[in-house]
């Protein structure tokens, strides 16, 4: 297995994944716009050259109220083919794209949604990852099912209540 910052000659085999595994999917426009905006933060696996068999498409959060937050970053999207799974790839991916929002935007966090219903990616997230529960997106999907909002903090010097506190 081969992990690799992604290029744009995989935005098509990413967005074929995508639609092998997930039940959101995305225009190609968005892969685009992703590996033209934060191009470090998009990475792939690989079982042999050219065959993507994951992918992890993450961002960072343009907006933000520096008033009460930091800059972070965002999982848009995480897939790893059915006949590839169980072996490290989702964790392996996830790790990169982090390491990369802390080392290239100074990220002091970074966010993800999941369906209430997933249970393996919410245990992936939880138990693998060290994700906290931040809140809960009611009817977020187009299904109307709601999602878990998820953080996990990369700077353990901050400390992010009492900057929320100064929104008051």
């Amino acid at each position: 297995m081969n992990i690799r910052r992604a290029e744009i000659k995989d935005l098509f085999a990413m967005q074929n994944c995508n639609l092998s595994c997930l039940p959101e999917n995305y225009q190609m426009k968005y892969y685009l716009y992703h590996a033209l905006s934060w191009p470090q933060l998009l990475h792939v696996a690989e079982d042999r050259p050219g065959h993507l068999v994951g992918y992890v498409l993450s961002k960072m959060e343009e907006e933000y109220d520096e008033e009460i937050d930091y800059p972070h970053g965002h999982i848009t999207s995480l897939s790893v083919l059915r006949s590839h799974r169980k072996l490290g790839l989702a964790k392996n991916l996830m790790n990169l794209a982090q390491e990369s929002q802390i080392n290239s935007f100074g990220a002091a966090y970074v966010s993800l949604h999941v369906r209430k219903s997933n249970s393996a990616a919410i245990h992936l997230y939880h138990h693998t990852l060290g994700f906290e529960e931040h809140d809960i997106e009611k009817e977020y999907y187009a299904d109307k099912e709601d999602a878990i909002d998820m953080r996990k903090k990369f700077r353990k010097d901050l400390d992010f209540s009492k900057k929320k506190k100064k929104k008051k």
